[in-house]
């Protein structure tokens, strides 16, 4: 499954919101909150499913890398590709600092690791965690974490730490948790909305 490339309109988009499906998924699994989402701006907006290179192991879905057990060693090499396509997407008429990016799970892993180091207007984790040994820059993008209080899949302390960190720096960092799971519901959808709102105004 390619890329999935989506628009509010027939304008010329003038923002970029960036989707990281999670593990096991593809790049069709978070279209419907890219549409939500793209809905609650006032400016015409292009949506992004960026797709995980690496074919799951039970057959279908994506990955990032490998997660259970998990291939720690190849974040790196993960982390640099991501970047080179989001840098590869600032070639067109949005620049980075128009653009959001949102992850799920392991895709808000890698949005967090890779986002922070480039001049977006925002990141958002979303059930996410932290790769080991992982050290945000002290100039970084705001960030939004949300996370299930209950689940079970990526624990709510994995937030709890990436918000520890990320404050280090003094920069922009919120904490949004909601009852529920591995999930986004609506709570967290209207946090991002919000948060988007603010940083692409």
């Amino acid at each position: 499954m390619p890329d999935s490339v989506t628009r509010t309109d027939d304008a010329p988009a003038r923002v970029r919101l960036v989707f990281l499906h999670g593990w096991g998924a593809d790049a069709n699994d978070l279209t419907p909150l890219g549409d939500a989402l793209a809905s609650t701006l006032s400016v015409p907006a292009e949506c992004i499913q960026l797709e995980a290179p690496e074919a799951h192991p039970d057959g279908y879905g994506k990955q990032w890398y490998g997660l259970f057990p998990a291939d720690w060693q190849a974040v790196p090499t993960a982390v640099q590709t991501l970047q080179q396509r989001l840098e590869q997407l600032s070639l067109g008429e949005i620049p980075l600092s128009k653009t959001v990016l949102i992850g799920f799970s392991q895709g808000g892993a890698m949005a967090l690791h890779v986002g922070c180091n480039l001049p977006l207007a925002g990141v958002i984790g979303c059930s996410a965690y932290p790769h080991p040994n992982w050290q945000p820059p002290l100039v970084r993008p705001p960030v939004l974490l949300l996370h299930g209080l209950n689940d079970d899949v990526v624990p709510k302390e994995a937030s709890e730490e990436l918000h520890q960190l990320l404050q280090r720096g003094g920069m922009g960092c919120d904490l949004t948790t909601f009852p529920g799971g591995h999930a986004i519901p609506r709570e967290a959808e209207d946090a991002m909305a919000s948060s988007i709102n603010v940083w692409l105004d």
